[in-house]
């Protein structure tokens, strides 16, 4: 059984998201080398755990195998950070990411748990800045999964709402999803769960009494739930990927200052960031 360390706290760094460019933000990393010293900055600022898109130099999105290759040999020569690695895409092709998956084996791998409407409204324009469909059908997550079994990578089980949470359930009874099992709770996408204790609470209650979990809010919201989750005992997420907004609205310099002031709220809360050892033995990775 995994060990609990109940007043310890993974903090995770998502760098540089797929949406997201230096338009909005220019502290966003693109190149290999940017995202690994990125998480260089992540890791001596407290946290132990990095999610990771790919980009072209250019900043588009990438799915090139070279690419993830690169940046995960210039994040390792730098520091000792665990790897977490999107799986995310629009495509119900996923020979891509399993490639990767097989190839590279980050310790952790970004699994989407449902098919969702994926939007964001200006209340400014009064009209949607974008508005998709994000695809996630139990055979796309199935043989995700399978290759992440194959390749001894653990999943990260991303959840935007609690349908997603509780479709957990048959992967576990067809032996795919292994426990100790880990999830993140996104919050505030439109077409997901709302940003409030109370959904929070839900996404928490739906799962297993041995699974790590951790918040994701998107856009400043993220502050808030960070608190509502070191509260109730769980993990936290912050970067450029999810908001660009340090808590008194001034945009961050870059994805350290971000885990700065996530450490530091950790520690007004009564508890401690975990180091690299403690997140690896929270995370049954060892």
């Amino acid at each position: 059984m995994t060990q609990r360390y109940e007043d310890k706290v993974i903090v995770t760094c998502a760098l540089t998201g797929v949406l997201a460019n230096r338009k909005q933000c220019p502290a966003i990393p693109y190149t290999p080398k940017e995202i690994a010293l990125d998480a260089e900055r992540a890791y001596n600022a407290g946290a132990t755990c990095v999610h990771i898109h790919g980009r072209e130099d250019d900043g588009a999105p990438s799915w090139r195998l070279e690419v993830f290759e690169e940046i995960a040999a210039e994040t390792r020569a730098r520091c000792p950070i665990i790897l977490n690695f999107s799986t995310g895409s629009i495509d119900d092709d996923t020979s891509m990411q399993e490639a990767i998956i097989k190839k590279v084996r980050p310790e952790i791998a970004a699994l989407n748990m449902g098919t969702m409407n994926y939007a964001k409204y200006s209340k400014t324009r009064k009209d949607f800045v974008f508005d998709m469909i994000f695809p996630n059908t139990f055979t796309k997550i199935k043989s995700l999964l399978a290759t992440m079994n194959e390749a001894g990578v653990k999943p990260e089980l991303e959840c935007f709402d609690s349908g997603h949470t509780n479709s957990i359930w048959p992967l576990y009874d067809m032996g795919l999803l292994k426990k100790p099992t880990q999830f993140s709770f996104i919050m505030n996408v439109l077409g997901g769960i709302p940003p409030s204790v109370e959904a929070l609470q839900l996404q928490k209650n739906q799962i297993p009494d041995d699974a790590t979990w951790e918040v994701i809010g998107i856009g400043r919201v993220q502050w808030r739930m960070v608190a509502a989750a070191l509260v109730l005992g769980g993990n936290i997420r912050v970067g450029l990927e999810d908001n660009f907004y340090m808590p008194d609205g001034s945009m961050a310099e870059g994805n350290g200052p971000l885990v700065d002031k996530a450490v530091a709220l950790t520690r007004d809360c009564g508890r401690e960031p975990a180091t690299i050892d403690e997140a690896r033995k929270m995370l049954n990775l060892m």
